[in-house]
């Protein structure tokens, strides 16, 4: 086992961009290597044990953020953007891009076609209706394969398309077949499948496997689904064909992320992701978030086959097209995502990064921020930014500088530029004399000076508060053992006792 795993190494060198401290996963090296896995090589305590038929490590991704992402509220990508896309994910790695059905439109048609012709490693499939008209169209755009789909599902059936499962079966299979004879992948996929009748599922299913259908898909067309439903009716799917299964799962109850997980420990093969999760409504399965939970499971794996550090910039390129802010909480890309603020986390991470990070933001391409500008701050931190500036102070000066920034904290809000004017003017200030020293901020006001000194006395006596009440608390633990009350334990405190306590043998009380 490594030591940095153990927290035995020294803390590593930081390294600083635009108000980052950016420490690397070492091993025991101050270069920031990011070769190192923040995992420790025991399997963990809750991990569970290996299914046969998981595929947590060997999936694929058909990436839908130019078909699902399409139906966003906000987008609308012409084709220059498209074609950018297209490319970024592809330099990304995934395995799939899927393309609007070329039925939708005329303009959809030619995009289709364009993005077929750029030679991407990638494989680029459809999406299209269950009908022939829509399979013709598709199949001379130049696609590898098309994704059909039908709503199975009551509501759909009555509402929606209107047909009956004997038609939805004979059409499926008529549909497949054609496809088929062109030789291009071809997967079917009900729709609204958690709210389908499972028997209806399992036989149409069981029909398209047996003339050789390459992929069914199970879709959570209103995010309807928990983990658990999700595990249980894969696994009960794996069991009925030999096809590869491939999900789609939608967002509106916030499990988008976890059923594509549980869907691929129960023998799902592909996973539809968008990027930024956009996409009908509150969207699918995000790609950011997606990878993150499936390198938590397989680091290797995962980082072998995607190029992670390309993630940022397909989500910027994807934000900007549909006029978004990137969540303060998106998993990795976040504003948040490798922010650490209280100083008990401050002082671990920066010891070691593993304490209180299960994904190495370097995997990404990213740095992990130290938060040293408020109320929260621990000396650690500062004493970090303090090494960054290039200046020397001694722990005691370093804690009485933390003790002035914390202060300040109480009084306004602090930018990085504030916090590291208060480390240089207190630095300056050690080398003048009594009465020369220079205020910490140049533009506080009178109330903001009164209430700064405040607060400064009240931070510096917390130590001595404390330092009485752990001598209180010696002094009744040791009344208490000698069988004396508080009030003797007072009378002997103040002298007034002395005889009777040393006759008990506790003279040295005080």
């Amino acid at each position: 086992m490594c030591s940095s795993c153990n927290g035995d190494s020294a803390p590593a060198a930081n390294g600083h961009s635009n108000g980052i401290i950016a420490n690397g996963y070492t091993n025991g090296t101050t270069n920031g290597a990011t070769d190192h896995t923040p995992h420790n090589p025991r399997q963990m305590p809750f991990s569970l044990p290996s299914d046969y038929l998981s595929n947590v490590s060997n999936f694929k991704i058909i990436e839908s953020t130019l078909r699902e992402g399409e139906q966003f509220a906000n987008a609308f990508f012409d084709t220059d953007t498209k074609i950018r896309i297209a490319k970024a994910l592809d330099e990304f790695g995934v395995e799939y891009i899927e393309l609007t059905s070329p039925a939708s439109s005329e303009q959809s048609r030619l995009d289709c076609e364009k993005i077929c012709s750029l030679g991407l490693k990638a494989k680029i499939l459809t999406h299209v209706r269950c009908n022939m008209q829509d399979a013709r169209i598709a199949v001379e755009t130049g696609v590898d394969g098309l994704d059909i789909v039908i709503g199975t599902s009551p509501q759909l059936m009555q509402h929606s398309h209107g047909k009956s499962m004997d038609y939805i079966r004979e059409t499926a299979l008529e549909v497949v077949q054609f496809v088929k004879s062109k030789g291009l992948e071809v997967r079917f996929s009900s729709e609204d499948s958690f709210r389908s009748d499972l028997v209806d599922l399992l036989n149409i299913y069981s029909a398209v496997d047996k003339i050789g259908v390459n992929r069914v898909g199970i879709a959570d067309t209103i995010g309807v689904a928990n983990p658990r439903q999700v595990y249980e009716l894969i696994r009960t799917l794996r069991g009925c064909v030999r096809a590869d299964i491939e999900t789609h799962f939608h967002n509106d109850t916030g499990c988008a992320i976890a059923n594509a997980y549980c869907a691929l420990e129960a023998g799902a093969t592909h996973v539809d992701t968008s990027v930024l999760g956009i996409g009908e409504r509150n969207g699918i399965t995000p790609l950011g978030g997606f990878v993150a939970r499936m390198l938590v499971a397989n680091r290797d794996y995962v980082r072998g086959k995607y190029d992670l550090t390309k993630l940022k910039v397909i989500e910027d390129l994807v934000a900007d097209a549909v006029e978004v802010n990137i969540p303060f909480n998106n998993p990795v890309t976040g504003f948040c995502a490798f922010t650490h603020k209280a100083g008990i986390h401050a002082k671990a991470i920066i010891a070691n990064p593993t304490t209180y990070e299960i994904i190495n933001p370097a995997d990404f391409g990213m740095t992990r921020y130290v938060h040293f500008t408020s109320r929260l701050t621990g000396w650690n931190a500062i004493k970090s930014r303090v090494s960054q500036l290039g200046l020397e102070m001694t722990d005691s000066q370093i804690k009485q500088c933390t003790t002035r920034i914390k202060a300040m904290a109480d009084v306004r809000k602090l930018a990085i530029e504030d916090t590291d004017s208060i480390i240089h003017t207190f630095h300056a200030n050690l080398s003048v004399g009594h009465g020369e020293e220079k205020p910490l901020l140049d533009d506080m006001t009178p109330e903001e000076r009164r209430q700064f000194a405040q607060k400064e006395a009240e931070l510096r006596l917390e130590p001595e508060s404390k330092e009485l009440d752990e001598v209180v608390e010696r002094q009744n633990d040791l009344l208490a053992t000698n069988g004396i009350d508080s009030t003797n334990g007072v009378k002997i405190l103040n002298g007034e006792a002395t005889a009777a306590a040393e006759r008990r043998g506790v003279s040295t009380l005080t």
